[in-house]
């Protein structure tokens, strides 16, 4: 004999049964039926305590402060690596320079060969 309040099935049923509606008087019942805005109960944000908000302020601020320290690091070796790259051209230079192939133009016999000449017209 069942019990009084029927039977473990039966009352799963019950318990799951959804309500339900009929065709929508459009006919599109692809649509969702959509609460009023008057029907939707705005519940308050919970507020969090003063020990909770410091506890984010400090995680939020070791945060920054590796971000800031990585940053440090990424921009002191661009900084290194910049010095190494303009040794690296100065050398470059200064090898060019020594390589470059120059004569010497003496004008002292240039000089010597004009006066010999002026006191040939003179004399």
């Amino acid at each position: 004999m069942p019990a009084r309040g029927g039977s473990k099935v039966e009352n799963n049923i019950r318990s799951s049964t959804i309500m339900v509606k009929g065709k929508p008087k459009s006919g599109r019942i692809w649509k969702e039926q959509h609460a009023r805005s008057s029907a939707i109960v705005n519940v308050k944000p919970l507020r969090s305590s003063w020990r909770t908000k410091m506890n984010k302020k400090l995680a939020k601020r070791s945060i920054k402060s590796f971000e800031n320290e990585l940053r440090d690091t990424e921009n002191k070796a661009k900084k290194e690596q910049r010095l190494i790259m303009e040794a690296r051209k100065k050398l470059k230079e200064e090898n060019a320079k020594k390589a470059e192939i120059v004569q010497v133009y003496v004008k002292e016999n240039e000089e010597e060969a004009f006066e010999e000449y002026r006191n040939e017209i003179n004399d």
